[in-house]
């Protein structure tokens, strides 16, 4: 093959290639899905606001919130008991005392009127994180329950939330469909020569037995004529 041929060769299937794309990206079913896509995200985000609106409700009695719902396990080691002086947890309340104990664990006595107040609570606040009021610290082992029930109570919702919005879209599609079906019988009405045919219905299909036994009566009757007529 020559130089020439296979360029020839190449530009041929670079054409065949670019053929293929515009077929595949022109087909109908790719729009469809690109629509798809883009109408479920919009969705997606008003489920999820829904969702939000009633998770709020069922919570809001909750002290705290789901967030607070945890439970600390008992310090397997020193990595996981906390500051020396303040523990595994403590009140966000106490945040101030707490701020002062981690400073005296650190070798500083401080006060809350001191200029370095802020930056020994955000070191202390680096190391807890705050549960519905309370302080953990970051290295203890929690048991999340809130987070548990987050993720029940959002699977419940969203599946509720689901079926209303199904249920409405179904109730006004059957509803289109009865208001048209009425308006084409009150068009028929008025014009019943215009009313198609009723389709009749098929004739039974009959097994291979059925057609034997139908074949073989047929001849009964024949050989029965037969014989009376001589």
């Amino acid at each position: 093959m020559t130089k020439e041929e296979k360029r020839r060769h190449r530009r041929e299937q670079g054409k065949g290639v670019i053929n293929e794309f515009k077929k595949f990206i022109s087909r109908g079913n790719v729009v469809d899905l690109a629509v798809g896509v883009i109408i479920g995200g919009a969705f997606s985000t008003i489920v999820t606001s829904v969702t939000n609106i009633f998770l709020s409700i069922c919570t809001w009695g909750i002290p705290g919130g789901l967030s607070g719902l945890v439970t600390c396990l008992p310090a397997a080691n020193s990595a996981q008991a906390g500051v020396d002086g303040i523990g595994q947890s403590f009140a966000a309340s106490g945040l101030e005392e707490a701020t002062i104990a981690f400073a005296a664990s650190r070798g500083s006595e401080i006060t809350a009127d001191s200029s370095n107040f802020m930056d020994f609570q955000n070191a202390l606040l680096s190391n807890y994180t705050n549960h519905g009021g309370t302080y953990y610290y970051n290295g203890a082992n929690l048991i999340d329950w809130g987070a548990f029930l987050n993720a029940v109570i959002t699977f419940l919702l969203i599946a509720v939330v689901l079926f209303l919005i199904v249920k409405v879209i179904n109730l006004v599609r059957d509803k289109t469909e009865m208001v048209k079906k009425a308006q084409i019988e009150a068009y028929y009405q008025r014009h019943p020569e215009e009313r198609p045919e009723e389709p009749k219905p098929n004739a039974p299909v009959l097994s291979e037995t059925d057609l034997l036994i139908q074949i073989r009566d047929e001849l009964r009757k024949n050989n029965s004529k037969g014989k009376r007529s001589d």
